[in-house]
C-alpha cells in the first residue's frame, strides 16, 4: 500500500464547498455572505446577518419584520432547561459549561417535531437567554425573562443588565456579533457540520459547536487579553511589561492566527467599534483605549524583532476583548457571548451541508502494532 500523506489538524485540506463565508489569509480579507466584512459588521442588524446567511440574500423590511418575530416567539427557556442554567450559575460553574448544559436541553423547547430550519432558530434564540440566565443566576439575581420589544442585541444586554441598552451599546454589540458570525471551517464550525453530517438534529450539532468552542485554542482567549491590556494601562513602560512576558517565555495574548499573514480584518472592524465607545466627550476613559493601541503596536514591533519569520499580527481576539469591554460584557462571558454570535454560522452550516449532504468520513494512517499474538490472562 502507498503511503498516504497526513495533514494534521486538516491542514490545508478542503473537504467541501460552502456560500456563507471565504477568506484571503494572506491579503487580510473576509467576505461573509458575498460582503466586505466592514460593509456588512458596521451597518447589518445580527438578524439581518442572520438571514443572510440562512437564506442566501438580505431580507425586505417585511421579511426582516417576520424573522425578527419568529426568533423572539422563541426566546423563552423551558422550565427544566432554566433550572439547570441556574443551578450551574448558583454552583459557580464555568459560563461555557452552563451553556454547553443549556443548549443540550434546548429541544424540550420545540413547538411541534424536529425540524432543522426550526431547531436552528430556536438554537440562536436560546443561546442569548441560556447566557443572561447563568449570569444572573450566578451574580444572586433573579434571571429576567426576553422581552418581545428590542432586538437579539438589545434583548440579550438587557437581560444581563436589567437595564435599557443604550442605542450606541446595542450598535457596538451588533457589529461584534456580525463580525465573529462565520469564519470559514473552523474547529466549531466543523464540528457542527460533522455531526449534522450523521442527520443527527442541529441541537445536538450546535451542541458539539459549543464544545469545540469551549477549547482555550479556540475561544478562550479575549479574557486574558483584557488581563492584558489592564495591565499594561497601569504600567508607566508598556515595552518593558511586554518584554518581560515574552523574556519569560509567556505568550502575548491576542497576537496570531492559523489562517491570517497580516492583522487580523476583524480587528480593524472591531477597533473601529470599539473607539466609540472610549472617546473623552461620550464619558469614556479615552485613555484605555489608548493604551490598547499602543500595547498592540509595541507588542507588533518586539514579536516582529524576536520571531521575525512568524507572521504575529492582532487577531480578532485583542479587539473582542476592547469592545465587548467597552459595551459592559463580563469578561468571564467573553467565550459565551462569541456563541451568541457564532451559532448563526453553526446553523446556517448545519443546513447547508444537509442540503448536499455526505457523512463525514476522513481516513487516517495506522501507526501501531501489527501481527500480535494474544496471550491467555493468567500467563501475562
Amino acid at each position: 500500500m502507498s503511503e498516504e500523506t497526513v495533514h494534521k489538524g486538516l491542514d490545508g485540506v478542503v473537504v467541501d464547498e460552502t456560500r456563507l463565508s471565504t477568506i484571503d489569509g494572506e491579503r487580510g480579507e473576509l467576505t461573509i455572505g458575498g460582503f466586505p466584512l466592514a460593509e456588512l459588521a458596521e451597518n447589518a442588524r445580527f438578524e439581518e446577518t442572520l438571514f443572510l446567511l440562512y437564506e442566501d440574500r438580505l431580507p425586505t423590511s417585511d421579511e426582516l419584520e417576520a424573522f425578527s418575530d419568529d426568533l423572539r416567539e422563541r426566546r423563552a427557556l423551558a422550565p427544566t432547561t432554566r433550572d439547570v442554567v441556574v443551578a450551574a450559575g448558583e454552583n459557580r460553574q464555568p459560563a461555557m459549561d452552563a451553556l454547553r448544559m443549556g443548549i443540550a436541553s434546548a429541544s424540550l423547547a420545540r413547538d411541534g417535531d424536529e425540524d432543522p430550519e426550526a431547531d436552528a432558530r430556536l438554537a440562536v434564540a436560546q443561546l442569548p437567554t441560556i447566557v443572561a440566565t447563568y449570569w444572573r443566576a450566578r451574580q444572586g439575581e433573579e434571571p429576567l425573562e426576553p422581552r418581545d420589544d428590542l432586538s437579539h442585541a438589545g434583548n440579550y444586554l438587557f437581560m444581563l443588565t436589567g437595564e435599557e441598552p443604550t442605542g450606541a451599546d446595542v450598535r457596538g454589540l451588533e457589529t461584534y456579533l456580525n463580525t465573529v458570525i462565520d469564519h470559514g471551517f473552523n474547529a466549531s464550525t466543523f464540528t457542527s457540520r460533522a455531526i449534522a453530517s450523521t442527520e443527527s438534529d442541529v441541537i445536538s450539532a450546535v451542541t458539539g459547536g459549543v464544545g469545540a468552542l469551549k477549547g482555550p485554542l479556540h475561544g478562550g482567549a479575549p479574557g486574558p487579553v483584557l488581563d492584558m491590556l489592564e495591565e499594561t494601562h497601569e504600567a508607566d513602560d508598556i515595552e518593558a511589561v511586554l518584554a518581560a512576558k515574552l523574556d519569560s517565555g509567556e505568550r502575548l495574548m491576542g497576537f496570531g492566527h492559523r489562517v491570517y499573514r497580516v492583522r487580523d480584518p476583524r480587528a480593524a472592524v472591531l477597533s473601529s467599534a470599539a473607539e466609540t465607545f472610549y472617546r473623552a466627550e461620550d464619558g469614556g476613559d479615552e485613555s484605555f483605549f489608548e493604551s490598547a493601541r499602543e500595547t498592540e503596536e509595541t507588542a507588533q514591533e518586539l514579536l516582529a524583532e524576536r520571531k521575525p519569520d512568524l507572521s504575529l499580527a492582532a487577531n480578532v481576539e485583542f479587539y473582542t476583548a476592547v469592545l465587548l469591554n467597552g459595551v459592559g460584557i463580563p469578561r468571564d462571558l467573553f467565550s459565551a457571548t462569541f456563541a451568541v454570535s457564532r451559532v448563526g454560522g453553526w446553523t446556517a452550516h448545519c443546513l447547508e451541508q444537509l442540503s448536499d449532504n455526505r457523512i463525514v468520513r476522513p481516513r487516517s494512517r495506522y501507526v501501531g502494532e501489527r501481527g500480535r499474538e494474544w496471550t491467555p490472562l493468567e500467563e501475562r
